[in-house]
C-alpha cells in the first residue's frame, strides 16, 4: 500500500464529499485540504464550513444540496467539474440516523431513511460516472456502516439503507473496474459526530418494546466507547493514496472484531444446514421460453 500523506500542485487531487459539513464528513474535508487537495465540499447548511472556506481560500467550493434531489445532484456535481476541471476522489458520506423497532416505522420515515442512505448516494454516483469514465480514473467511497455487516435491534431501517448501498456499490464497482474507477465501501464502527444528536430521528416507541428497548439502552450505556472522526479522516488518507485499494475497509477494532463474528456465526449456520441447502438444487436445462437476459 502506498499513501499519500501531501500533495504538490501537480498531484493535487479534486475531491466531491458529501454531507462535508459535519461529523466524519467534515473531517474528511479537513484531512484533504491539509494534503494541498482542493475539495467540493457540499450539504443541506454550508455555515460551518465558512471557517475552512476562509482558510484555504479557492481550493474549497462550498455548495448547496439535498442529495435526495436527483436533478439538483446532477447540476451540482456538473458545476463542480466546471469549476476544478475533474474529480478525482468522491465520497459519499451524507446521511442520518432512524432510530426505532421496525414495526415503529410509517411509511413516510422508512422511505425518508432510504432517499438519503441510499438513493442519495446512488444519485451521486450515477452523476459523477460520466466524468470519472471519460478521464478513465477516479475513486467512488461509500461510506457504509458497521450497520451493513448485520441487523440489530432500534437500527433495523439505518442497515436496511446500508445493507441496499453495499449490495448496488459491489455491483457498480464490478461495472466500472475496465473504465480505470475503483470503488470502496468503508465501514466505520463508532465515531463521536452529531449522529446520534443533530443526525438522529426517533420513532414513536410502542409499549411491546419497552422491555427490550430498556435493555438496549442498558447496553449502550454500559459499553458505548467511540472514537474521534480524525482517525477515521487518517484512514480514508491512505486509503486514496492506495493504488490498489480493497473493495471494503473496515474502521474501528469494534468493527473488525464483529464483521469476523458475524460471518463465523453465518458459517456455521450455512454448514449446519448444507444438506438442505445441496438438497434444494438439482440442474436441469432452461424449460422452453426461458433466455438468460
Amino acid at each position: 500500500m502506498t499513501a499519500t500523506p501531501t500533495s504538490s500542485a501537480s498531484s493535487a487531487r479534486v475531491w466531491f464529499i458529501t454531507g462535508a459539513s459535519r461529523g466524519l464528513g467534515r473531517a474528511f474535508t479537513e484531512a484533504a485540504l491539509r494534503a494541498g487537495d482542493s475539495v467540493v465540499g457540499v450539504a443541506r447548511t454550508l455555515t460551518t464550513l465558512e471557517d475552512l472556506a476562509h482558510e484555504h481560500g479557492d481550493r474549497l467550493l462550498a455548495l448547496p444540496l439535498d442529495v435526495t434531489d436527483r436533478e439538483a445532484v446532477f447540476a451540482t456535481v456538473e458545476q463542480a467539474v466546471r469549476h476544478f476541471g475533474r474529480l478525482d476522489v468522491v465520497v459519499n458520506n451524507a446521511g442520518y440516523l432512524a432510530m426505532g423497532m421496525i414495526e415503529e416505522f410509517g411509511e413516510a420515515e422508512a422511505r425518508a431513511q432510504m432517499e438519503t442512505n441510499f438513493f442519495g448516494t446512488m444519485w451521486v454516483s450515477q452523476a459523477v460516472l460520466p466524468y470519472l469514465r471519460a478521464q478513465r480514473s477516479g475513486h467512488i467511497v461509500q461510506i457504509s456502516s458497521i450497520g451493513a455487516l448485520g441487523g440489530h435491534p432500534l437500527t433495523g431501517m439505518y442497515s436496511a439503507g446500508k445493507f441496499a448501498l453495499e449490495g448496488m456499490s459491489e455491483a457498480l464497482a464490478a461495472e466500472v473496474a475496465g473504465f480505470g474507477v475503483k470503488l470502496t465501501m468503508v465501514e466505520p464502527g463508532g465515531y463521536w459526530t452529531d449522529l446520534y444528536t443533530t443526525g438522529l430521528v426517533t420513532t414513536e416507541p410502542m409499549e411491546a418494546y419497552a422491555p427490550l428497548r430498556a435493555e438496549l439502552e442498558k447496553q449502550f450505556a454500559e459499553g458505548s466507547v467511540d472514537s474521534m472522526p480524525h482517525l477515521a479522516a487518517e484512514a480514508l488518507m491512505k486509503l486514496v493514496g492506495s493504488e490498489d485499494p480493497p473493495l471494503r475497509l473496515l474502521l474501528g477494532g469494534a468493527a473488525y472484531d464483529l464483521a469476523f463474528d458475524i460471518s463465523r456465526r453465518r458459517m456455521a449456520t450455512w454448514a449446519a444446514w448444507e444438506e438442505t441447502s445441496r438438497a434444494a438444487e438439482q440442474a436441469t436445462e432452461a424449460p422452453e421460453g426461458y433466455g438468460v437476459f
